[in-house]
Formats: C-alpha cells, structure tokens, sequence
C-alpha cells in the first residue's frame, strides 16, 4: 500500500514563506468580494509605504533630508524632524494612487488632507502617526509608524471631521511598522493580530508570526521614569511596587511602536501617564493609542487610560491627547487598582 504523501518541514517553511501580505489579509478575510478587495489594496498602499520609508531610514548620514530638525513646529508644538515631513509626505502620495482613501489625518497635519479625486469613490479615512520616536532617528534606535482605517462616514471638506470623532471600536483595521535590524509591520483587522518580517531581496512582507496572543503577566514594565514626580500619587505607587517585588525589569526606547512591540511579544505593560501639569497626557488617541489598543484587545490583552478601556474614549477633536496603559491584562489591572485605591481614598476625605 502506498504511503500517502505528507509534507516535508522544508516544504511546510515554503508555504509559510510564501505567504505575502496581500495574500494573508483575503484569506483572513474569507472573501474576494469589493470589501476583501479594498482592504487588501490598503494594506498593500501601507506596506509600499513601510517600505519607501525603511528605504530613506537605511541610508541615513548618506541621503540628504533623513537627519536633523527642520526648524519649524507642528501643530502639537513638536520640534519637526526631517524624516517627519519626508515620511508624512510618503503617506499623502502613496495614497493619493489608491483610489480608495478619501482623506488622511496625522500627527503633522492640523486638519485632515482631503483627496478629491478620490472621494466620489473613497469611502475610507487613514489616520497614522508617520514617524513615531522620530527622536531617535539622529541616534540610530527603533522608530515606526502607526496607523488606523475607519470607514468614510460624509463628505465633510470644511476640516472639522466630526464623523472622525468616534470611539476606537469604529476602526476597522490598525497596525504598525517597527523599523530597526529588520522592517516589520503587523496587523489585526479584527481577527487576531499578524506580524510580516520584509524580505529586501522580494520586496515583499512575508508572514513572520500569526495570531500573536501577549501573555497574561509578563516581567518588563515600560516607561519614561524621568517624569515619576510629574505623575499623580496612583502611578508612584505602582513604580515602588515593581521596584519593591522581584520578577520585574524595566525597559524604555523613547519610542513607543518598540516599547509596545517588545509588551506585545514579551507580555509586561507600557504606561505613558498624564502629569498633574497635563493629566490627558502626551500620545494622541486617534492615531497613537487607539490603534495600538485596537491590536492589544486582539492578542488578548487590555489597554486602558488607567479608568477607562482606550477602545471606549470619545475624542472631541482630532489631535486629543489621553493617558496610555497597555500590555498584558493582569498587570493593566495592576495598574489600574493604584489608580482605584487613590481615587477611592480621595472620596472618602473629601469634604462632605
């Protein structure tokens, strides 16, 4: 009787590496319909963007326009660098052939970009953070891009995007793309969470890992310890609590994709909470936090504003700031109780 064929490991590697971006997100999809086909040509629209990117990236301290300050501010009142207006631009033109986006809005950008000539057909809106950790540039660490696709809700070209003003539960796919030893971008479209490793030699994203679950507990805690007598008492507390119990080190690039990347594969928890000064904080819902929260959830991790699922924050303008906690779900609740037991005691002295 003959032995029925089975697949060699080879052979097994082949069909993982065989599997590009384009093709993932119709399987993930199930479909070939106008949908499936939507998607699947934005996803292809921001990984030729990863790519040009990680191309100027590569050949800084060669190129002209890649190093350095521009001298002007944007409108959160950031010193701009230049790899933010090279990279913000990358996204606009990039965009501009697809078609299928009627309007982008970024952290460079005081209003959304309107494509006209996309619009009578677009009927979706990106928003991105085109170079996130772009500090880190002149140093030669970790930087990335985050980004989010909503559905086109109106045609509202006066710049206010009021149908932009949604919880994170509206977005229909998010993702981000880590440059540093080698360019990944991941993504969830609402059914788990993918990461694609690209290959310079195809020029194409393959599949590096599927359905990425962040563990329950992990031992990094991820953030910026300069600012601990910035913060309110609730978030001290937390610091001396991981300072005080073994099983915790502390991890923090100053660039939030690397950070979240390190949580969502390692487990642990970044935290980026406001100040007493600023209590929404510094990183932006729409297009920072929302995004990553989106994909957190998916890997079956939390993500929170420390009272608050990030997925359930309403902005009410486009460039709202709000504190971030996010990464595996036991120590976000950590987190969160320090915050609980300050608010409660802050009630129970309160005057009556």
């Amino acid at each position: 009787m003959t032995k029925p064929y089975e697949p060699t490991i080879h052979q097994r590697s082949l069909d993982r590496d065989c599997t590009t971006l384009s093709r993932h997100v119709l399987q993930q999809l199930k479909s070939f319909g106008p949908n499936a086909q939507d998607l699947s040509a934005l996803m292809n629209r921001l990984a030729l963007a990863g790519k040009l990117i990680a191309r100027r990236l590569s050949r800084a301290g060669i190129v002209e326009g890649v190093l350095g300050f521009t001298g002007d501010e944007n409108v959160q009142g950031e010193t701009v660098k230049k790899m933010d207006v090279y990279a913000n631009d990358v996204f606009i033109s990039v965009f501009k052939q697809s078609g299928l986006v009627c309007r982008l809005a970024s952290e460079e950008m005081e209003t959304p970009y309107y494509i006209p000539e996309n619009c009578p057909i677009g009927r979706y809106t990106l928003l991105y953070d085109p170079i996130d950790g772009s500090s880190n540039i002149d140093t030669n660490l970790n930087v990335g891009s985050i980004f989010a696709i909503r559905q086109q809700e109106g045609n509202d070209e006066t710049g206010e995007a009021l149908d932009l003003l949604q919880n994170g539960r509206k977005q229909l796919a998010a993702g981000y793309i880590l440059y540093g030893p080698s360019t990944v971008l991941v993504y969830s479209l609402g059914n788990g969470v993918h990461a694609f490793t690209l290959d310079p030699s195809l020029g194409e994203f393959i599949l590096w890992q599927e359905n990425i679950t962040v563990p329950e507990h992990g031992p990094v805690y991820s953030t910026n310890e300069g600012n601990f007598w910035q913060w309110e008492d609730s978030y001290r507390d937390y610091i001396r609590y991981v300072h005080r119990h073994e099983g915790y080190t502390g991890r923090y690039s100053g660039a939030l994709v690397g950070d979240f990347h390190r949580i969502l594969l390692q487990g642990g928890v970044f935290l980026y909470p406001g100040t007493r000064k600023k209590p929404e904080g510094k990183l932006r819902l729409l297009y920072e936090t929302a995004p990553l929260g989106f994909l957190m959830e998916q890997a079956g991790g939390r993500a929170s504003t420390g009272s608050e699922n990030i997925l359930d924050v309403v902005p009410d303008k486009l460039h709202q700031r709000t504190p971030f906690v996010v990464g595996s779900s036991e120590d976000v609740e950590l987190v969160e109780s320090f915050v609980q037991e300050r608010a409660r005691e802050a009630r129970d002295t309160a005057p009556v």
